[in-house]
């Protein structure tokens, strides 16, 4: 199982809402770039407002982003779109066998390198800006921001 696809596309539509600045980023819009439902737009939408990332006003169409490009990591997405608990990236087989030397241990064994593995991918996740992610798009399709 893999990391929910909320945060890939709440990075989408974070940075197609910059990219798109000086037009109008409505729930149909991005829902066309990531091709999915506006409903589903709608709806990660809703938590980047929460998470304070975006600012949305009922009623009108169009988004923008709440604070600068450099002031937005990946992290703050992940979190903002509720990935997963702290700690929770990796789940734990529940009632392995006490009987047995590996199911008596295993858990207080593998716990540990779950949890430095989940705070080594979110240090990562925080050295890295929505600028960083717009400019490598960008660089990729020969647009001058």
């Amino acid at each position: 199982m893999s990391i929910s696809s909320r945060f890939a596309v709440g990075i989408h539509i974070l940075v197609l809402i910059e990219m798109n600045k000086d037009g109008v980023s409505s729930s149909e819009f991005l829902a066309e770039s990531v091709n999915t439902n506006p409903v589903v737009i709608r709806k990660i939408m809703g938590m980047l407002k929460k998470s304070g990332l975006v600012e949305v006003h009922p009623g009108k169409a169009g988004a923008k982003l709440a604070k600068d490009l450099s002031d937005i990591t990946l992290l703050d997405v992940y979190k903002a779109v509720n990935v997963v608990q702290d700690r929770a990236l990796f789940s734990i087989h529940q009632n392995p066998n006490p009987k047995c030397p590996v199911g008596r241990n295993i858990q207080d064994t593998i716990e540990p390198i779950f949890e430095a593995s989940q705070i080594a991918m979110e240090k990562v996740l925080e050295n890295v800006t929505l600028e960083d992610v717009v400019k490598d798009i960008s660089k990729k399709e020969n647009i001058i921001c």
